[in-house]
């Protein structure tokens, strides 16, 4: 299947209630039975021994899709955050910033470096060296050339499509890199990441961008390192120190940008 229609329907099985219960009942009904083997047998040795434990039909978790041969994963979402956490740990930066990237991501890092999330849905979360604080992408809360370690992972491709309620901009984008290069401090760090490969807008999800279109957008900054998650991750995973004519080649990949400011 093409890695756009896998991913559409997988979108809309996670979006949409119905097509997601169709799907989970007549794959989940071939299932079943595997499921009642496992529990007779689980009955019959624990009848055997001790029960440490009740067990009772009313109790009955089903969790039917698990057994699989591979530990599954979304690829953009595992490496991007762990090639951003190696950035930050080899740069060692007294304090990050985050901007709306996946909130996971600002959690674990402020486990060696304090991390400051901002976001439209302020993060409630409870940690030592995390702050989750309301942010506007298009009118960043700070001074020009302001904050030394800086990220906005798989985000701004959202930005003026309405996904997420925002205003229909065209441009959106574009003025959300702007106010990115604008805070960010002389000798600073920006990690952003994008999906890359054949320029289109996926409407109204997410735009794909070109090689070029990352680097026009930031003219005023320069390229530290680029980073790629190819189509084919299974075999060639993160790619650190990518050849940007890689991108040309891919369909719906994952760029990841380090930039600085001179």
């Amino acid at each position: 299947m093409h890695p756009t229609v896998r991913a559409t329907l997988i979108h809309l099985m996670n979006k949409v209630p119905g097509i997601l219960g169709l799907y989970q009942f007549l794959r989940g009904f071939t299932l079943l039975p595997g499921f009642y083997r496992d529990y007779r047998a689980f009955k019959k040795a624990q009848d055997r021994g001790e029960a440490r434990f009740p067990l009772r039909k009313r109790d009955f978790f089903l969790a039917l899709f698990d057994k699989t041969g591979h530990t599954p994963f979304d690829p953009h979402y595992i490496y991007h955050p762990a090639w951003a956490a190696r950035v930050i740990a080899e740069s060692k930066p007294a304090k990050h910033v985050d901007i709306a990237s996946i909130l996971s991501f600002s959690t674990v890092v402020s486990a060696f470096v304090p991390t400051d999330f901002y976001d439209y849905r302020p993060a409630q979360v409870t940690l030592p060296d995390f702050s989750g604080k309301r942010g506007d992408l298009l009118a960043l809360p700070f001074e020009d050339k302001s904050i030394a370690s800086l990220s906005c992972m798989h985000t701004v491709e959202h930005v003026g499509l309405g996904r997420y309620g925002d205003p229909i901009d065209p441009d959106g984008d574009l003025k959300a890199m702007a106010e990115l290069a604008r805070v960010l401090a002389i000798g600073g760090n920006l990690l952003f990441v994008v999906p890359v490969g054949a320029a289109r807008i996926e409407f109204n999800a997410h735009r794909v961008y070109s090689y070029e279109q990352v680097i026009s957008g930031f003219s005023g900054l320069r390229l530290k390192e680029f980073a790629l998650i190819p189509d084919n991750y299974k075999k060639h995973g993160l790619i650190r120190g990518a050849d940007p004519a890689m991108v040309a080649s891919q369909r719906y990949a994952c760029g990841c940008f380090l930039f600085t400011k001179d």
